[in-house]
């Protein structure tokens, strides 16, 4: 079979992996970047000169000049967000690539916003954690078949459309929750306005993508959350609304999967978790908080405090395997430093019996307990690192102890936050 030149990033745990660095710093070597899923509740911060940036739908290779970004059709957008965002990025004065998207997108309207707000308050104690920005309800109105997609707004008749789909959003708010009807003619003009301003870089993706991968040129797609909050493969309910596996590539972008070549997943050193679901490596302790303070584990757009554990290879090796990985590549390895003895989970227990895989229901998974095997941790700082030869020897053992468990190969690992701290083992394009 022909190889090519596409590249897949995912996260391989529960999101906030660090996607959006690697993404950035392979996208220096690449001509598009595509954001095949997910809506603006996937922030993503990147750093370089010594600065941060924040991006949420827009694709992290908008930082280099010579990249195509590509929002594609499995995504769900906030036209008005989407150019708010942009124009931030046009208005630093930072060098930055053109972005296009997908006429196939599904949009989001504040009305999505507000189903959204009221389905989460409505489950009391059984919230999902959702940003409530809209992205759950947005895609249950693609599912419904009453989705508005991107390339229709061109359409003549488009505007009784809308009208058509927002009376029944507005009954169903009224009826539902009780909520007062929201400003049509306000929503139309401001999705107008913002339409306007982006509609030169509406295409069909799929066939952009395929001619642009065989003409040779060097694609990057890039995931939205992790693979464990896979709506279909992820710790349900406790997921988000779409495919985020690697495996969902080829549906949210529209092309085939022939066109790929190689999937890497994203892991920290350690795991994180936002909002609810069972988390059985969580520490509770002095541990955990020096872990989050360390790697400054709040959410880039909530500030939320993350959930902080122990790396768990039984959660990992469910997300080589839902998303196909070839290869792994492992963030925040500095944060690790300074604690004496670490562990890695390696299996559960659970009523007495020992499980390798995620249990299919909360319920069972929130009874499991680790087991774990220890290995001991390193006192030096390592964030100077440049190679893996440079690492203390303890640093090297716990890269190699995940390899073996998990039977993947590690590609590289970073050190920091900004692009230069990231050490490449194998080179992937």
């Amino acid at each position: 079979m022909q190889k090519y030149n596409s590249l897949v990033i995912v996260g391989a745990q529960w999101g906030d992996e660090g996607k959006g660095k690697m993404t950035d710093y392979f996208a220096q070597k690449t001509d598009l970047v595509v954001r095949f899923s997910g809506g603006d509740n996937a922030g993503h911060v990147i750093n370089f000169n010594g600065k941060k940036h924040k991006v949420t739908i827009i694709p992290s290779g908008i930082f280099n000049k010579r990249v195509i970004n590509i929002i594609a059709n499995g995504c769900v957008v906030n036209l008005t967000k989407l150019v708010e965002e942009f124009n931030i990025i046009k208005n630093s004065s930072i060098e930055h690539g053109k972005l296009l998207i997908s006429d196939r997108v599904q949009l989001i309207f504040p009305y999505h916003i507000k189903i959204d707000e009221c389905q989460e308050e409505a489950k009391g104690s059984k919230k999902i954690g959702t940003t409530k920005r809209g992205i759950g309800p947005a895609y249950q109105d693609k599912v419904s078949r009453i989705g508005i997609r991107l390339g229709e707004v061109s359409d003549p008749d488009f505007k009784e459309k809308f009208k058509e789909v927002y009376d029944y959003q507005m009954k169903f708010l009224k009826n539902v929750f009780n909520q007062e009807p929201l400003n049509f003619e306000e929503m139309y003009n401001d999705l107008i306005s913002a339409y306007n301003l982006i509609k030169e870089d509406i295409i069909d993706c799929g066939s952009y993508i395929e001619a642009a991968i065989k003409e040779g040129k060097r694609v990057l797609f890039e995931g939205a959350q992790g693979a464990l909050l896979d709506i279909d493969h992820g710790t349900y309910p406790y997921v988000t609304s779409s495919n985020t596996s690697a495996n969902n590539v080829s549906i949210g972008s529209g092309i085939s999967h022939k066109l790929i070549n190689t999937t890497i997943g994203v892991v920290k050193a350690y795991s994180t978790r936002v909002g609810q679901g069972a988390f059985p490596t969580e520490l509770i302790n002095e541990i955990g908080n020096g872990i989050r303070e360390r790697g400054h584990e709040y959410g880039s757009n909530t500030k939320r405090p993350r959930r902080v554990g122990w790396i768990d290879a039984v959660a990992l090796k469910h997300a080589i395997r839902t998303s196909g990985l070839d290869c792994i590549f492992i963030t925040l390895l500095d944060v690790l430093s300074g604690i004496d003895e670490l562990k890695i989970c390696v299996k559960y227990e659970m009523n007495g019996r020992e499980l390798n895989s995620i249990p299919a229901t909360n319920f069972k998974y929130e009874q499991c307990k680790p087991i774990y095997i220890d290995t001991p941790g390193w006192a030096e700082d390592i964030s100077n690192a440049t190679s893996f030869d440079q690492l203390p020897n303890e640093a090297k053992n716990y890269l190699k102890l995940i390899e073996k468990i998990c039977e993947i190969k590690i590609t590289g690992f970073s050190v920091g936050p900004d692009r230069n701290q990231t050490v490449v083992l194998e080179h992937l394009f």
